[in-house]
């Protein structure tokens, strides 16, 4: 650190505010938020940070300046901005080139209600923006089917009206509107329509409801059957869509939710809009790390920009863990009940656009997939380096007999076959699966070092303890511990066990870690019993051969040979036999299978 930027740090105030780092050519690099600036920007230079690209950020960094603020909210709002205007290279961008559809009442006499992409300053009321255009149409048809309004773009000033200017059209004489051009429509009922719109758009179906069902029962009164059918109808749609969107308590108003979850490289952010018990706004998006960015900050950049982005003035927002957003709004952290289910709905939102993510990425880009699942089993397993190559070991027996073990080889958690390889137990008498395991792992390393071959970043043993410590006493013996990650796991509860730690490793059940382990696992056990039966097979072949008398292990693979199995040796003529292994041993094995009868 420069002498000059040491003197920077050394002066900034103890108050919050935002920071920008410039590289040499006074570009910005970085831009952060701080409760305490000198606490925050000293905490750079002090640290021994893990992440390669933090330690290269600070190497870049030749300048600072920094803004102080008066609370953590506007400090908050000029970091989103300033990322927003100078994009940083090390920086965080909630970037989004889509054009959201509105909701536009037009600020006009007898105002129109459409969909639209641009919002124009003209003191019109727009609603939205909503992340789906299906939604919007959805809403619109409703509105549409409930209150008969005009689609025209004619002003319909008093004067124009009074003087006969405009005739109605055909949407009139189809029943969609009720003819304001012509005065037969008056501007207080026309406005009571749109005054009951805006709260079916805000997700308040009450007044609604309630005005209707009254308006039902007076046509019913008059006898009046067929309009009181027709609102009747009306009710009826309505409700179900309120049916459709509420998805909580109906208590619960005016509610932003916003929730994350993330890996090693990106977050996935999810944002809800909640009135009247209504979601009436939905938005996920994906989020890349640039440096160490944990959940709560990149929740908080998130919340910030979406609140911007949607115009959104909720006084509470619900989220999974304290956030700082300052005193403007209240923050919530539901414990229980409707709210606690609405937070893990957002949640789930954001695992399946996760999830979605990934497919496409598998397929798009398989590279990125590789080195997401390496860097999580690396974080999951507390590994030092990713386990690009891994191998796996497991024995098979059956009370000792024909004991064999197998190596299955993974490289970028994917089987390499060509890779994989069998042991027949050679040092070992009877079932003793931990000197089998300590016997296998020898020799597969032994070799390996000989040949100068490379070795695994992970070994993987299927067993407990005693399997792992059997292991370990080879990887001992080689001058391999400490420069091989070895875990051991068991198939009980899918413990995973360390060198030299009694509690055994948990992993969560839907992990991709736990998949790649089990897939392993399973696939060394697969390839060692299929040998095992095999070789099993064909001990039982060559006994039932050897019980011939004068008949030795040469003739029994000549026999084996042509015949392929002793079952087919036992069906074969005296003659074909005689053709293969000649007239005197022929004669032994013929009679063998078909003894002369008894006088």
């Amino acid at each position: 650190m420069t002498a000059s930027l040491d003197l920077q740090i050394k002066t900034l105030p103890e108050s919050p505010g935002v920071y920008q780092y410039f590289d040499k050519n006074q570009v910005i690099i970085y831009v952060g938020k701080a409760k305490n600036l000198k606490k925050r920007v000293s905490s750079y230079f002090t640290k021994n940070h893990d992440s390669g690209k933090t330690r290269v950020l600070v190497k870049k960094i030749e300048s600072i300046k920094h803004i102080v603020v008066h609370t953590e909210t506007d400090a908050l709002l000029l970091e989103n901005n300033l990322i927003k205007k100078y994009k940083p290279r090390y920086n965080v961008l909630l970037k989004d080139d889509k054009s959201y559809p509105w909701l536009c009442i037009k600020k006009e006499r007898y105002p129109r209600v459409f969909l639209t992409r641009r919002v124009i300053k003209d003191g019109s009321e727009y609603f939205g923006p909503y992340t789906s255009v299906k939604t919007v149409r959805t809403l619109l048809d409703l509105i549409k089917e409930l209150y008969p309004l005009r689609t025209c773009k004619y002003d319909l000033s008093s004067e124009k009206i009074n003087t006969g200017k405009y005739k109605v059209c055909l949407e009139y004489h189809l029943g969609n509107c009720l003819g304001p051009c012509e005065a037969l429509e008056t501007e207080t009922h026309y406005n009571n329509s749109i005054k009951e719109i805006k709260n079916i758009i805000k997700g308040n179906f009450r007044e609604s409801l309630d005005r209707l069902n009254t308006l039902m029962l007076d046509f019913a009164e008059k006898m009046e059957f067929e309009k009181a059918q027709n609102i009747k109808e009306k009710i009826d749609r309505l409700s179900n869509y309120q049916a459709k969107s509420t998805v909580v308590n109906p208590t619960i108003n005016n509610v932003d939710v916003f929730s994350i979850i993330s890996d090693e490289t990106h977050g996935y952010a999810n944002f809800l809009k909640l009135s009247n018990g209504s979601i009436i706004q939905s938005h996920t998006t994906e989020i890349k790390k640039k440096l160490e960015e944990t959940d709560q900050e990149l929740l908080e950049l998130f919340i910030v920009e979406i609140r911007q982005r949607f115009n959104s003035q909720a006084p509470e927002i619900y989220v999974p863990f304290q956030v700082d957003l300052g005193e403007s709004v209240k923050v919530t952290i539901p414990k229980l009940g409707d709210k606690k289910r609405i937070v893990e709905f957002s949640e789930r939102n954001a695992k399946y656009y996760r999830q979605e993510q990934f497919k496409q990425i598998k397929i798009v880009d398989p590279d990125r997939h590789v080195k997401r699942i390496m860097a999580q089993m690396k974080k999951d397993l507390r590994l030092k380096e990713e386990p690009r190559h891994i191998e796996c070991f497991d024995n098979s027996n059956i009370q000792g007999t024909n004991p064999v073990a197998a190596c299955v080889v993974f490289r970028d958690g994917k089987p390499s076959k060509k890779e994989y390889r069998h042991y027949n137990i050679k040092t070992v008498v009877g079932p003793d699966d931990f000197a089998s395991m300590e016997e296998v792992v020898y020799r597969r390393y032994k070799r390996l070092l000989s040949e100068g071959a490379s070795l695994p970043q992970l070994i993987i043993i299927d067993g407990g303890k005693g399997q792992l410590s059997s292991a370990l006493k080879s990887l001992d013996i080689l001058g391999l511990r400490g420069k091989i990650a070895i875990i051991g796991i068991a198939k009980r509860l899918e413990e995973i066990y360390y060198p030299d730690d009694p509690i055994p490793l948990y992993l969560d059940k839907k992990s991709e870690t736990l998949k790649i382990t089990q897939y392993l696992r399973n696939e060394a056990h697969r390839f060692g019993i299929t040998f095992h039966r095999n070789k099993r097979s064909k001990s039982a072949i060559q006994s039932e051969l050897e019980q011939i008398p004068d008949i030795g292990k040469q003739t029994i693979t000549t026999l084996l040979r042509k015949f392929k199995s002793a079952k087919r040796v036992k069906e074969a003529s005296f003659e074909s036999i005689k053709e293969v292994i000649g007239n005197s041993r022929a004669i032994k094995v013929y009679q063998y299978y078909h003894p002369e009868p008894k006088e």
